[in-house]
């Protein structure tokens, strides 16, 4: 592993674990806005997980629209009355919401800007590790499936997985596209969720799909190191409470 996520400083206050949470099935869901990310929060909830989810806004590069259809699509998933029953109390009431944008224009340097979309995910991996510390999670929870963005080949998925000390869930790794879709518009998330990404703004035309690990630490380190420019958006979470 090339991270270490031990650190006392920032401490949060995690919202009250439901009923039965014994700590060794939580997780930390990696929840973008886009339509995967609900669905994969909805399989595990429904598997007896309890997630908190985290949301990497990516303002003032994009706007607020990303984390507006996170907080629409929880809100929906949390509802006792809505797709999930009485597994909804699986997912925590709040959105940690920690601001990532300043950091990732960093990485649009040429020694760096190939390998974006890959120094993304692995500052999301880890930021999720720094969360699971402070309440006790046990896991990483994503949205990814195999192939569909470039940072999803097995190449890339391997380098982005060396940021995290946790394991990673990914419900959805084996699913194509239309799958995805078709249980989206079951949940009800899918009319919340559609519309463009909006985590590739600065993003390169021609994105490596094979990352050389050793070119990304080298790229993170001459930026002060991973765990720092982590500790620097994490230093400035908010949270965000779902509606009713």
């Amino acid at each position: 592993m090339d991270c270490d996520c031990k650190r006392s400083a920032h401490p949060i206050e995690p919202p009250r674990p439901v009923v039965g949470s014994s700590g060794s099935r939580v997780a930390i869901a990696l929840v973008s806005g886009g339509i995967d990310s609900p669905v994969a929060v909805a399989r595990m909830a429904n598997a007896g997980w309890t997630i908190y989810p985290m949301h990497c806004s990516q303002e003032p590069i994009s706007g607020r629209e990303a984390e507006e259809k996170t907080l629409s699509t929880l809100s929906h998933l949390a509802n006792p009355d809505g797709p999930l029953g009485d597994n909804a109390n699986r997912i925590m009431k709040e959105l940690m919401v920690i601001p990532v944008g300043e950091v990732l224009a960093m990485f649009t340097k040429p020694s760096a800007h190939r390998d974006y979309f890959v120094h993304m995910k692995r500052l999301f991996n880890l930021l999720g590790c720094i969360i699971a510390e402070e309440v006790e999670a046990t896991h990483l929870l994503t949205g990814e499936n195999l192939g569909q963005v470039s940072s999803q080949t097995l190449g890339n998925i391997g380098a982005v997985e060396l940021a995290s000390s946790l394991p990673i869930l990914r419900p959805l790794l084996g699913l194509d596209k239309q799958e995805i879709i078709d249980e989206a518009r079951e949940l009800g998330t899918f009319d919340i969720s559609k519309g463009p990404e909006l985590c590739d703004a600065l993003g390169p035309k021609h994105p490596t799909t094979v990352a050389n690990i050793e070119r990304l630490k080298e790229n993170e380190e001459a930026l002060g190191g991973l765990l720092e420019l982590a500790e620097s958006c994490y230093s400035q979470r908010r949270f965000e409470p779902l509606s009713a």
